[in-house]
C-alpha cells in the first residue's frame, strides 16, 4: 500500500474508530460480529481443506480478529501475519496475542516472510473521499501484493455494484465484480472463483495459485 492522502484519510478514521470503540467490530467498522464472520467464512475457503498446518497473511489485519477466527474454527494455522497501515490498530493486536505462539503484527510490508495464503476481509470498502478509479487501482495493487507474498492463493472480499442504488453510500466502494474476475483470471492464476452467492451485498474472490 503506497502513502498517499487517501490512505492518510483512511489511517485517520479507523485510528477514530479503534479509539472510540476499542478491539470490537465496530472498532474496525463493522457492525457486530454476526455481519463479519459470514464474511471469514467465505474467505477461508481459499485454504485447502487439510489438516496440514499453513501459514497466512491477514492483509488489513485489524486488531486481529481473523486470528480468533481461525482459533475458534480450528483452522490449523501455524504462522499468522497481521499485517495493517493503521499502525494503532498494529499495537492493539500486539497487546491482545501477546505471548501467542504463530502470531505476529506489523505495519510494514518488508517485514513480511512468504506465505501459503493471503486473505483480505473488508478491506477496500471504505474509500472515503477518493475517487473510484484511484480506489479501484489502488485495490489492484493491494492483490498484487497479495500475490506476490502467497504460494499457494489468496483470497478478498468487496462491496458488490450490484448493491441496492438507494442504499450505496458515496464513502464506500462498491466494485465491479466482473472487473476483477477478470483481472484475477489474466494477472494471477487459471484458477479463479467468484463467490457472489450467500445473500449479503458483497462478494469474494479466490485465487488459487497452480500447484
Amino acid at each position: 500500500m503506497e502513502n498517499n492522502d487517501s490512505l492518510n484519510n483512511v489511517r485517520d478514521y479507523f485510528s477514530s474508530t479503534l479509539k472510540t470503540h476499542g478491539t470490537t467490530p465496530k472498532g474496525v467498522d463493522w457492525n457486530s460480529e454476526e455481519a463479519r464472520e459470514p464474511r471469514f467464512d467465505q474467505l477461508a475457503k481459499v485454504i485447502a481443506p487439510n489438516k496440514e498446518p499453513v501459514s497466512v497473511l491477514d492483509y488489513g489485519c485489524g486488531y486481529g480478529a481473523l486470528a480468533d477466527y481461525f482459533m475458534a474454527k480450528h483452522i490449523p494455522v501455524s504462522d499468522y501475519i497481521g499485517y495493517d497501515i493503521v499502525e494503532d490498530m498494529v499495537l492493539a493486536a500486539r497487546r491482545r496475542f501477546v505471548g501467542v505462539p504463530g502470531v505476529s503484527f506489523t505495519a510494514q510490508l518488508s517485514d513480511i516472510p512468504p506465505v501459503d495464503y493471503a486473505l483480505a476481509c473488508g478491506v477496500f470498502n471504505m474509500k472515503l473521499e477518493a475517487e473510484y478509479n484511484t480506489w479501484t487501482e489502488f485495490v489492484v495493487n493491494s492483490l498484487t501484493e497479495m500475490n506476490d507474498f502467497s504460494s499457494r492463493g489468496f483470497s478478498a472480499n468487496f462491496l458488490t455494484k450490484y448493491s441496492d442504488a438507494d442504499r450505496m453510500r458515496p464513502d464506500l466502494y462498491y466494485a465491479d465484480p466482473s472487473f476483477l474476475f477478470d483481472y484475477c483470471k489474466i494477472h494471477f492464476s487459471k484458477n479463479v472463483a467468484l463467490l457472489h452467492d450467500y445473500d449479503l451485498y458483497d462478494f469474494t474472490i479466490i485465487v488459487r495459485k497452480e500447484s
